[in-house]
């Protein structure tokens, strides 16, 4: 059975996740990785949730607010044992709902070239490409996405 769970950062198996997450991309990105692990603190996210596979944490992701209209896509990680079941999606639309319930109208997000499973989801959950935005502009390895939400 697949569950999703709304938290926030103080969460023991949100923080397990994100610490598995970073690993990967440490490998990924080489030695681009400590540019981004500089934007991507957890500590004082109000709104993460974690998915669960039969009580196990196996997925996550977290929101935060990038402007007055638009909250920030952050934190995406589905463990190996739970890729290619639509947990990602299900991790995604959890986070634009609770946007959209908090008056959001859009979410934006950055990923990497260097991760064209994350690509893939966010087109195929229709995001569709921006410019680079604050400090990923100039980036060679970042794209950036934003999708408007439904209400």
């Amino acid at each position: 059975m697949i569950t999703v769970t709304r938290t926030d950062s103080d969460d023991a198996a949100f923080q397990a996740l994100v610490k598995l997450l970073d690993a990967e991309l440490a490998r990924r990105d080489g030695a681009d990785h400590g540019f981004y692990s500089q934007f991507n603190k957890i500590d004082k996210i109000r709104h993460a949730v974690v998915c669960y596979e039969n009580d196990q944490p196996i997925g996550c992701g977290a929101i935060k607010a990038f402007s007055d209209e638009a909250m920030e896509v952050k934190r995406m990680y589905v463990s190996p044992e739970g890729r290619k079941k639509g947990i990602a999606t299900r991790v995604l639309n959890e986070l634009e709902v609770w946007a959209s319930e908090l008056g959001y109208l859009r979410c934006v997000l950055e990923t990497g070239k260097r991760q064209p499973e994350a690509i893939a989801l966010y087109e195929k959950s229709g995001y569709t490409r921006t410019p680079n935005y604050g400090q990923y502009a100039g980036i060679e390895n970042s794209v950036c996405f934003e999708k408007v939400l439904e209400h």
